[in-house]
């Protein structure tokens, strides 16, 4: 993924430029300073929290072209990040009205925003969240949690306050991965037996650990917020913050609330999880970075179902007793063991599973209006960001871990029980 200053500004504007009329009346139940025409003071208003490299080359744009949206602040702990993003709006709205902090919590204090689009490191994901539901906004926030009993948190605190939250990835509405669940969960492949998970290799390298000057442009105490104090190193920050334990869970984590959505979506296991886990693995040594860099995990679900997960061509692969359906590579075409399950068509009585073809953004949107939970909802989101969580657990513990996901807790474990949790550092500390 490119850096926000990677990404030219003509490029962005191009990819931004305005698209599809105006959309029809909203329904009653929403606030009557949502409704209206074009004018910007009836739109649903968004604060950004986070302008990296994904807020900029993926959910900004996406933003910017939805006419019912209106982007009123950017907030970065980094200046350079904030000013292109603001910049970048003001380009789009022909003004420069787009307002700037680095401070997240101005952006939630303001009772003209509707809704907030979290794009921060995962250490920052559910806190930020948290405040920003109890604020009174709508939240749409990118993947995965950082811990599993961060996730029961938010989904308490989602359904406490009645808000709409999106958990933000755009497989549901991907064609490949809706069409692939549909297919095992209508039957096409038999009774489904295996689910192969493959999930990419960390890029990159170990890391340089040697402490640096911290850039004059970055809040570099805020940017680490709640996670234990480090010194600053170029590598730490932004895009690389994924391979280091303190802020994240490493690839499994990034790509595999991708790719083990759509294997518990085509499991009907998206409510609950697996109940055994087992993994082994290597870590980075001797740099900075510290997760996992090769693995092999397996899960058994109660169903029977067993799914494995190892590093390679990011791809998934469901397996049953009268064939099989998946892809290789991200996005790639389907491909099956037969023709006839590749074109099989999916009956008007049989299960057709919820999306939204025009994707993430505008399904959040949607849902702003009817107050209706999203295709992505927190409970699910939660689950498939759990099933990465157990997989670090058991690579940690090295040995099978039996799992209860209705109580979420390891039976006979207290040690993979300590890791459901992580302490934050004060003043932070996130409640229900």
């Amino acid at each position: 993924m490119k850096s926000a200053k990677a990404i030219s500004r003509r490029r962005f504007l191009r990819h931004t430029a305005s698209a599809g009329a105006a959309f029809a009346a909203f329904p009653t139940i929403i606030p009557a300073r949502l409704l209206g025409a074009d004018a910007p003071s009836k739109k649903i208003t968004i604060g950004f929290i986070g302008a990296g490299g994904h807020a900029i080359g993926w959910n900004l744009p996406k933003y910017l072209k939805l006419p019912d949206a209106r982007i009123l602040t950017v907030c970065d702990v980094d200046r350079e990040h904030m000013e292109f993003a603001k910049t970048a709006v003001d380009e789009h709205y022909q003004n420069k009205d787009c307002a700037m902090t680095t401070d997240f919590r101005e952006v939630l204090a303001r009772p003209d925003i509707d809704a907030v689009m979290i794009t921060t490191p995962d250490h920052w994901h559910t806190l930020i969240s948290v405040l920003a539901l109890r604020a009174g906004k709508d939240v749409q926030c990118e993947k995965p949690t950082l811990t599993i009993a961060e996730g029961r948190i938010l989904i308490e605190t989602v359904r406490k306050y009645k808000k709409v939250f999106q958990t933000s990835t755009e497989d549901r509405s991907l064609p490949e991965y809706h069409r692939m669940a549909e297919l095992v969960r209508n039957g096409r492949i038999g009774k489904l037996q295996k689910i192969e998970v493959i999930l990419p290799k960390q890029p990159g390298e170990a890391g340089n650990p040697a402490p640096q000057p911290v850039p004059p442009e970055l809040d570099y105490e805020m940017w680490l917020g709640p996670a234990p104090f480090a010194p600053y190193t170029k590598g730490r920050v932004h895009f690389n913050f994924r391979w280091i334990w303190d802020y994240s869970g490493g690839i499994i984590c990034d790509w595999g609330a991708h790719l083990f959505d759509t294997a518990q979506w085509g499991n009907d296991t998206e409510h609950s999880g697996p109940v055994e886990v087992e993994g082994a693995g290597t870590y980075w040594e001797g740099g900075l970075y510290n997760t996992v860099k090769d693995y092999d995990v397996t899960y058994r679900y109660a169903n029977g179902v067993v799914m494995t997960c190892q590093p390679g061509n990011p791809s998934i692969k469901f397996i049953g007793t009268q064939g099989w359906v998946g892809n290789r590579g991200w996005r790639g075409p389907l491909e099956a063991s037969s023709p006839e399950i590749l074109n099989s068509v999916i009956g008007p009585k049989e299960i057709h599973l919820f999306t939204n073809p025009e994707g993430e953004h505008r399904d959040f949107l949607d849902c702003v209006k009817s107050r209706k939970d999203p295709y992505f909802p927190v409970e699910i989101g939660h689950r498939v960001a759990s099933v990465c969580h157990l997989a670090n657990i058991a690579i940690k513990r090295g040995h099978k871990l039996h799992w209860d996901p209705t109580a979420e807790r390891f039976a006979n474990d207290d040690a993979a029980n300590a890791m459901l949790a992580r302490p934050m550092r004060a003043p932070w500390k996130l409640e229900a």
